[in-house]
């Protein structure tokens, strides 16, 4: 295996991107969420990046335009679709053997690519996809020492939330000894006793997205994440394509977690050969 840094265009602007070479015809595509490096938290994509490339299989990936090393104006995920076209590109054209492309993407990378219908890439692995409206984005971090924030998030989401906290004796001694806001915690309740309302406008399109996708699609969702957990609200929880990581976070990185989203997406590259 060897690693190779390179820049590539996307339209008027010069993007950076990592190329892992490795013989295989079929080649793996990551893409960061949010406006995450191209190496990804905990250089997590490096490490899968290499992981996948000594089974046989080619990575790139890159930073979109106006994160990381990339030149041009930050669109965000609803304006990615040509940063990832432009990907592809450079993909092939770096790695001339390649006949096809997984694409992997986690967060609101998932959901761009939901919402481009694949961008012509052979398969997909979709992890823990992003349904939030932008007035219902979550505050990525809580206050330490007190009861995490959970606005906007859909009431069943809210209860499963509290029926696990209820059942934790640390978070129960933490609620007798005032260490709970009790405002905000009451607040939530009252939110969980609701009904969910409606999918997502931003969900609705993104399924859309998929309707048209003719290649295998792979949504991996980790247990413990709550835009995993918000997902699930917006989407139909009996669709066969869903698979379910418990204990693991939202970037899987637990021991036992990364070995398994290595696990689906070998397997969704392996289908394919």
């Amino acid at each position: 295996m060897t690693r190779q840094h390179l820049t590539f265009s996307c339209e008027s602007s010069q993007l950076a991107g990592t190329l892992d070479a490795a013989p295989g015809t079929t080649g793996l595509l990551i893409i960061s969420g949010g406006n995450e490096l191209r190496a990804g938290p905990w250089s997590s994509q490096a490490q899968l990046a290499e992981k996948v490339a000594r089974a046989g299989y080619p990575v790139f990936r890159f930073d979109r335009r106006g994160t990381g090393d990339s030149e041009g104006e930050n669109a965000g995920f609803e304006g990615s679709a040509a940063d990832i076209a432009a990907a592809i590109t450079a993909f092939r054209t770096q790695v001339p053997h390649l006949k096809r492309i997984v694409a992997f993407g986690n967060c609101d990378a998932a959901s761009a690519l939901m919402l481009i219908g694949g961008a012509g890439c052979a398969a997909m692995v979709l992890a823990n996809p992003w349904t939030f409206e932008p007035e219902q984005a979550p505050d990525p971090a809580p206050v330490p020492q007190a009861e995490p924030a959970l606005p906007q998030m859909p009431p069943s989401v809210l209860r499963r939330h509290y029926l696990k906290r209820l059942a934790d004796p640390h978070a129960l001694w933490r609620l007798l000894t005032g260490k709970v806001e009790l405002g905000q915690m009451t607040a939530s309740l009252v939110g969980a006793v609701r009904r969910d309302a409606a999918p997502t406008t931003l969900a609705q399109k993104m399924a859309d997205g998929l309707i048209g996708y003719a290649g295998p699609v792979t949504i991996v969702l980790a247990g413990n994440d709550r835009t995993a957990q918000a997902f699930l609200s917006n989407w139909d929880p009996g669709d066969p394509r869903l698979r379910k990581c418990p204990g693991a976070s939202h970037s899987f990185v637990e021991p036992q977690a990364r070995i398994w989203l290595q696990g689906q997406i070998l397997a969704a590259l392996r289908a394919l050969d």
